[in-house]
């Protein structure tokens, strides 16, 4: 299906690689895989999100390079990346929970906004050869509540502060990709956004497959906020393959300066309470209740195009929601049974999905 990527780690192995938000869920991920293909990793947080720590369960801190960062500070940003010389700069530093972005809305706006801003401006001056990915989000589009897959065209915008500063912040990469990076022949930039990301590892309070998987590893009930709230729902490695891929372009001086969406085929979006169902039936006792939360915003229905990422970067995704739902339940449980190393278990996941996937 993708054979003009079969040997995707050719392009990183040896390359050096700044990760930010490392500690993160997808920054976590992405870290390993970027070393299992031979990377020299640089992985740049402000310490870990979340008890537990994908990053820290898969000992990380041993198997990259990593500095603890706050991306907000401008000058040990740029101290860092001077001293790094990425090849590759994937920019995942944010926080990223909607609820959380309610309680300290300052910092989220700090972090997802002027951070973004800060490694942005950094780029304006830098010398040497970089590909620069930058993730922002599916929540950015200003939601019609339509039932349509919103394009990378479509009109930006929201009401939540975590929706607001990354919308904000994809503007502002927008707006130095057209006014200073274009310019520059040694940076090849471009914006991603990923819809709904699942997987084992994600420790995330507030978000849906943590919630379960924490409470019903205690033989407890899960509180559900929105059951017929509908996502595009895709495993990690789906959206990782695309930051992936979207790199690979760019080095190929393909996609310089575009966004792409990376989303399930919008037929396959599902319902909260669907996904709810799908993993009672991998998860033995598991039981839920709904109760609504009106203080704060959450849309109901969001659904992403992703025809242009499978039109130019040759990208789709691997995985149907069974498959997603099932290599999820399955790292979970071996976390929890300790039936296997986990570091050698989400190495083998990552190797039977590049299998699945036919690349290298």
């Amino acid at each position: 299906m993708e054979k003009k990527y079969k040997k995707v780690s050719k392009y990183f192995k040896n390359k050096r690689v700044l990760i930010t938000g490392t500690t993160g869920f997808k920054g976590s991920w992405l870290s390993l895989w970027m070393q299992h293909m031979g990377a020299s990793v640089l992985g740049i947080s402000n310490g870990m999100i979340s008890k537990p720590s994908n990053f820290k369960i898969l000992n990380l801190k041993k198997k990259i390079k990593y500095k603890k960062i706050d991306i907000r500070n401008y000058n040990s940003l740029k101290k860092q990346i001077n001293l790094f010389k990425p090849d590759f700069i994937f920019h995942l530093a944010a926080e990223a929970i909607v609820k959380r972005s309610y309680n300290n809305p300052k910092y989220t706006w700090e972090t997802n906004t002027i951070g973004t801003l800060n490694l942005l401006d950094i780029l304006k001056e830098y010398k040497r050869k970089v590909i620069a990915v930058i993730i922002t989000s599916d929540k950015v589009y200003k939601n019609l509540e339509v039932k349509r897959g919103y394009k990378e065209t479509d009109i930006l915008g929201s009401f939540d502060p975590y929706s607001a500063s990354k919308a904000s912040a994809d503007l502002a990469t927008q707006s130095y990709i057209e006014s200073f990076l274009k310019k520059k022949s040694n940076i090849k930039i471009a914006i991603a956004r990923a819809g709904n990301v699942i997987g084992g590892g994600d420790w995330a309070y507030g978000r849906l497959i943590p919630d379960c998987v924490r409470s019903w590893s205690k033989n407890k009930k899960v509180i559900i906020r929105n059951p017929n709230s509908t996502r595009p729902w895709q495993h990690v490695f789906d959206v990782l393959k695309g930051y992936i891929y979207l790199a690979i372009n760019l080095k190929k001086d393909i996609a310089n300066g575009e966004i792409f969406n990376f989303g399930p085929k919008i037929e396959k979006n599902s319902e909260v309470k669907h996904i709810v169902r799908k993993i009672q039936s991998n998860w033995s006792n598991a039981k839920y209740s709904v109760k609504k939360e009106n203080n704060f915003f959450e849309s109901k229905l969001l659904k992403l195009n992703s025809s242009k990422s499978k039109k130019i970067l040759n990208w789709e995704c691997t995985f149907n929601i069974d498959k997603t739902i099932l290599f999820t339940i399955n790292w979970y449980r071996t976390f929890y049974n300790k039936s296997e190393n986990i570091f050698k278990f989400s190495l083998k996941q990552i190797s039977d999905y590049k299998k699945l996937s036919k690349i290298e």
